[in-house]
């Protein structure tokens, strides 16, 4: 049975990650989406950190008077997760040292990206806070969760070291999970140690120990 979005792991290391994580490609032909309504996507936007308690409220009371601006919210989210998808598998470098995505893809995902983000700077103001001036996204509340996530794709893209972000080895027994690698010698493999990891060990200690035994007469 798929886990709940609110049971769901975090690994990615960044919010956006996450929620690339969210849907559920590898192993069969119909993906498994976490974020199947807005409700869901509104309780992980508050458990990654995307939305305070307090926005959530807002949020909700917002897509509930506008349903249309609810499914526009999740459709979104949905459309920066595949572009951001896209952008990064053409980035990670397979086992055969070419590239684990389509660059022509990836171009025109970039161009989709760019397009949220520009829509949700739009949508955002400059404020004073004790620190200085920052530009506030998330200042119209039925479009606050799509216009924090366009901010965090755009922070993913140009202050994470992107060569840093890698796949879950799918062709090893992995899930396909994305996620950045901060071990210090870059020498994480798997989304979890404790999941994909140790599966993956116990299976191929398995096939050792059946490859060593004597054939039956």
């Amino acid at each position: 049975m798929p886990l709940d979005v609110s049971e769901l792991p975090l690994v990615g290391g960044h919010p956006v990650l996450d929620l690339v994580n969210t849907l559920e490609r590898g192993g069969g032909s119909s993906p498994h989406d976490h974020l199947s309504d807005s409700s869901d996507l509104l309780r992980w936007s508050v458990r990654v950190g995307v939305l305070s308690d307090g926005e959530a409220d807002q949020v909700d009371r917002a897509w509930h008077d506008e349903p249309a601006a609810a499914h526009a919210g999740l459709v979104a989210v949905r459309d920066i997760r595949e572009g951001l998808h896209l952008v990064m598998l053409s980035l990670i470098t397979d086992a055969d040292g070419g590239t684990a995505g389509d660059p022509v893809e990836a171009g025109a995902a970039l161009v989709a990206l760019h397009e949220r983000w520009a829509g949700a700077a739009a949508r955002a103001r400059l404020v004073l806070d004790p620190s200085g001036v920052r530009l506030a996204y998330g200042t119209v509340p039925a479009m606050v969760v799509p216009d924090r996530i366009a901010e965090a794709a755009l922070d993913l893209m140009l202050t994470a070291d992107l060569t840093r972000v890698h796949r879950c080895p799918v062709r090893e027994g992995g899930c396909g999970w994305l996620f950045l690698d901060q071990s210090r010698n870059g020498s994480r493999r798997w989304c979890r140690m404790a999941d994909c990891g140790n599966t993956v060990k116990a299976r191929r200690l398995t096939e050792r120990r059946r490859a060593g035994r004597p054939p039956r007469s």
